[in-house]
């Protein structure tokens, strides 16, 4: 596995122009919480309802996610986990809210923030990362909370 700073560096060479950054502060956070509740709504085996805890295969993708990040950063996999588990905290709110399914909400959310993405990427004039490597699907919100590390002085 690549070292975070090659990972960071790499995935910043087609994230230069302020408009395509700006889309993905609002895209990529929105596609992490849409992604976590599409993956939610997967009905899960009667064992999972029986825990005594919510576990669904949403929090299970999350919990995979998180030991990927761990093993490139375990700095950033801290921040990770707690903007992760502000996510979950709002994908479970937009589950019990009932209005509409969360499945169908969530996929409207998926469409609309990748559209976001591609036009941010057709403004920057480069090909989104992940065409080139999949694993930079989960290394672009890891790039932008490296901003907030770098703003509060934290090493990652």
């Amino acid at each position: 596995m690549a070292a975070i700073h090659h990972l960071l560096d790499e995935y910043a060479e087609s994230h230069r122009n302020g408009t395509n950054k700006l889309i993905h502060w609002i895209c990529v956070p929105a596609i992490m919480i849409s992604l976590v509740g599409l993956i939610w709504s997967i009905p899960v085996p009667e064992f999972f309802r029986e825990l005594p805890f919510i576990f669904n295969w949403g929090i299970l993708f999350v919990l995979l996610c998180m030991v990927y990040y761990i093993a490139l950063s375990p700095s950033l996999a801290v921040g990770m986990i707690l903007v992760t588990a502000f996510f979950l905290w709002i994908v479970y709110q937009l589950d019990q809210a009932e209005q509409l399914p969360l499945w169908a909400f969530c996929l409207i959310i998926f469409v609309v923030a990748w559209i976001g993405q591609f036009i941010g990427h057709k403004i920057e004039g480069k090909k989104p990362s992940f065409l080139k490597d999949l694993q930079f699907l989960l290394i672009g919100p890891v790039w932008l909370l490296s901003f907030i590390y770098q703003k509060l002085g934290l090493r990652y």
